[in-house]
């Protein structure tokens, strides 16, 4: 980017955009807006109020920008940039040795939410496996408030972001377990309603075209064997264990997957398997009934 400090926050975004564009960002526009709100503590809809009045931006406050869009350029994910990720009504932290949030999985929890809410118990207790930054379990702790919720994950890497979301949140509700999801929990075996997972499903020739994802998120919560399905079986076996009779399974998964998922789950005994597509229309989700 240009030395010179820009004078306005239009010029800065203008810049920023032409930087992120030429380094093949996805939605520069996007980053750009965030990035300047992220140096101004500003929401993106006032940047882009700040850009129709022309409004001015002191010199320091463009060198941040400038060297943030910098690191941006590098395909470093956004979210380890401003330190946080969206999620549902959370705002959540990341970093290096966490997978970021998606939103599409913001879709996929409300299958474990609408199921913990149906429970006719004053106290419905759901179990997210491998839950890296929390995301999945918080929601369900912080929309489910009478519920009880279990967050299990073994990297201890992922999981020191685990303790410190649930921290910020105060979600006194929520457990969160180091350990590995394939023998957590013992002491709930046949009393869990919900198990969630947003697995490793890719495979592990499938090298994830985006630099974000590729160079930035763990491998090990990335990559589910050679079919991507490695974690998913293990999954299966354990929230049989876990789930009391008509509990309910809901599982994350790749676009391409539901229909060998419902034959390994159906396979396993799970009964009613069903898998739903995501916003844009590409399957995502799978739940079952035990």
């Amino acid at each position: 980017m240009s030395d010179a400090a820009p004078s306005t926050v239009r010029s800065l975004r203008d810049e920023t955009v032409a930087v992120l564009a030429q380094a093949g960002v996805p939605d520069p526009e996007v980053d750009a807006d965030l990035l300047v709100g992220f140096v101004l503590g500003v929401g993106r809809g006032r940047v882009q109020a700040l850009v129709v009045m022309d409004a001015a931006i002191d010199a320091e406050d463009a060198g941040r920008v400038r060297g943030l869009a910098a690191r941006r350029a590098t395909r470093e994910p956004l979210q380890h940039i401003t330190g946080t990720a969206p999620f549902r009504s959370l705002e959540l932290a990341v970093g290096p040795g966490v997978f970021v949030p998606r939103p599409e999985t913001e879709q996929v929890v409300q299958f474990a939410i609408d199921a913990l809410r149906a429970v006719p118990s004053a106290e419905p207790v759901g179990v997210d496996l491998g839950t890296g930054s929390g995301a999945i379990a918080l929601a369900m702790a912080t929309e489910v408030p009478h519920a009880r919720v279990y967050a299990v994950e073994k990297s201890p890497e992922a999981f020191a972001w685990t303790r410190r979301n649930v921290e910020s949140v105060g979600a006194a509700n929520l457990r969160a377990v180091l350990g590995d999801l394939a023998d957590a929990l013992p002491e709930l075996d046949g009393a869990v309603d919900v198990v969630i997972s947003n697995p490793p499903y890719v495979p592990d020739d499938a090298i994830p075209r985006d630099p974000e994802v590729r160079l930035f998120d763990p491998a090990v919560a990335l990559y589910g064997g050679a079919d991507g399905l490695d974690v998913v079986r293990v999954i299966s076996g354990v929230a049989r264990r876990l789930l009391r009779p008509g509990g309910t399974l809901v599982l994350e998964h790749g676009e391409l997957q539901g229909a060998q998922i419902r034959e390994l789950l159906t396979a396993d005994g799970w009964r009613a398997t069903a898998t739903h597509p995501d916003l844009t229309t590409r399957d995502r989700a799978t739940t079952a009934l035990k």
